[in-house]
This record gives structure tokens, sequence and C-alpha cells, in this order.
């Protein structure tokens, strides 16, 4: 049942997906697939189940189920929470529409009400998730990373692709680098000179034409086989970074570093003085098999 504020999504593999709004449109495409003889238990359970496991993990999801279940409750009954949601849908579904109908007409009103609700007072800071702990991100998936670069550029990052499984030498990523950046002719190709000019960039532009002032994203892929060729100054770059970034957000501008790793186990010394992390998606170890 696509509308004019959800344009109809494509039908993808659930591993593809981003969120959980994301995993329900695929059972909206397809609801006979996923839930038996068109059953809300089956959803719940599924729901219930997912609301589970990002507890445990600690993923943080855009779907709050316990606002959804009192949104529901003051819809259907103008009071409490509904804590069996499916069967009180399914004892005020309408002539004419089914239950699982009934559920994803129920969920685009809670979605649009809680956008218009959090409008006027919420600021979402775009790339913030990697911010929060660190500016340099790993990712393993490289599925995951372009999910990420995609969503960075939808807020208007410009976004500099870097491949690092071409660099065997130091020189050879200080070419690529000030290359991609525009850097000075009298630049130095050292890590000394590395540190002085992307500072400029990170802290003085020009890189961020967007009106927004959103930022710059830095993305190195195969950065293990470089950190196999060169590991000091493999790691000396993810601080150089991670220290500019710094110095960037105290001027309101922002630096991310998104980088992809071949090896799962691969690990940074901390950077900028904050450890390199895993992106939350392939956080667990089990996450990065298979």
């Amino acid at each position: 049942m696509p509308t004019e504020e959800r344009p109809q999504n494509a039908v993808k593999h659930w591993p593809e997906c981003n969120d959980v709004y994301d995993f329900l449109e695929q059972i909206r495409l397809r609801p006979s697939m996923w839930l038996p003889g068109g059953s809300l238990h089956h959803l719940q359970a599924m729901l219930l189940g997912y609301q589970v496991a990002t507890s445990v993990h600690s993923v943080n999801e855009p779907f709050n189920f316990w606002a959804f279940s009192q949104w529901l409750g003051k819809r259907l009954y103008g009071d409490s929470a509904s804590y069996d949601w499916a069967a009180d849908i399914d004892r005020n579904t309408p002539d004419g529409s089914t239950p699982v109908e009934e559920f994803f007409r129920l969920l685009d009103a809670y979605r649009s009400e809680t956008v218009r609700e959090e409008a006027p007072g919420t600021v979402r800071l775009p790339g913030i998730e990697y911010m929060s702990n660190t500016f340099v991100t790993l990712f393993w998936r490289q599925r995951l990373l372009n999910q990420a670069v995609q969503r960075l550029e939808d807020c208007d990052f410009r976004v500099v692709r870097l491949a690092a499984g071409q660099w065997s030498t130091e020189q050879d990523m200080h070419r690529a680098i000030a290359a991609a950046l525009q850097f000075p002719d009298y630049y130095g190709h050292n890590l000394a000179a590395l540190n002085d000019c992307l500072g400029d960039v990170a802290c003085y532009g020009p890189y961020d034409d967007s009106t927004d002032g959103t930022g710059l994203v830095l993305t190195f892929t195969d950065y293990d086989r470089f950190a196999a060729a060169c590991p000091q100054a493999a790691q000396a770059v993810l601080d150089i970074i991670a220290d500019q970034a710094r110095h960037a957000a105290v001027l309101q501008r922002r630096l991310i570093c998104l980088v992809h790793s071949n090896d799962p186990d691969i690990q940074f010394d901390p950077v900028g003085a904050m450890p390199v992390m895993w992106n939350s998606d392939e956080w667990l170890d089990a996450n990065r098999r298979g």
C-alpha cells in the first residue's frame, strides 16, 4: 500500500535491510511469504524477538516498540498501551480491509505523527553515529560501507573515496591523498605534512560547499592491505584523521573516516586518544564471520 509520503520499495533479501522499518517494508511487499495465513500474531512474535535481540546486543534502532504500543492503545481505545496489539487490530479491522493491511496503515500513521511531533524541537545531527565514539569506523562487509556512504551522501556530505589496497608504500598513500584532497604543490609527502594539510582541509575547507555545512567523509577500501605493507603509516594516518576531525568539530565542521578491511580481526591502537571501533552492525565478532 504505497503512499505519496512512502514510495514503493524494492524487494530484497532480509540481510540487506538497514533497520526494522526496512524489514517491515519487505513484509508489506510480500506478506504471504512472511505471515502464514496473514496472521498478525506471527508478526508480533517476530517483532518481539527483534526487540529482544536489539536490547541484548545494545543496538540502537529507530523504532520505539513501547511508544508504538502506547500510541496504538490510545488510537484504538483512547487510553493505555495495547499489550496484545495483534489481537486488538484483529478486532478493530474494518470491513474491506485485512488485519495486515490495517497494521501497516496504523504504522504509517504512527510514523507520520511521530515525525511531526519530533520535528519542532529535534535536531538530528547527520553522521553522528560515526562521530559519537571516534571519528574512524571500521567496516568488514563492503555492502554496509556502501550503505553508510549512501546515507551520508543523501545528507549532503562530500565523500572522497580512496583505494588503500593499491598502496604498497607510504609514498603511494601520500600521492593518493594529496591528489584526492587537492593539497598544495608544496606538500611534503610525509606524515607531518599530512597532519598540517589535512588540518587545513578539515578545519577551513574548501571541501564543504553545501548550504547545511555538512562535512567531509574519507573512505578507505582494502585498508588491511596497506596496514600489512606499512603498519606504522597505516596507524599514523588514522591517528592524524581522528585528531584533525576533533579539531574540526570544535569549529563546527565535520570530518568522518570510514575504513573497510578484508580482515575481520584487524585491530588498531587508539587514534586521537580514542579506540578504533567496528560499526554497530559488525561490532560482535560473530557478525564478521561467514
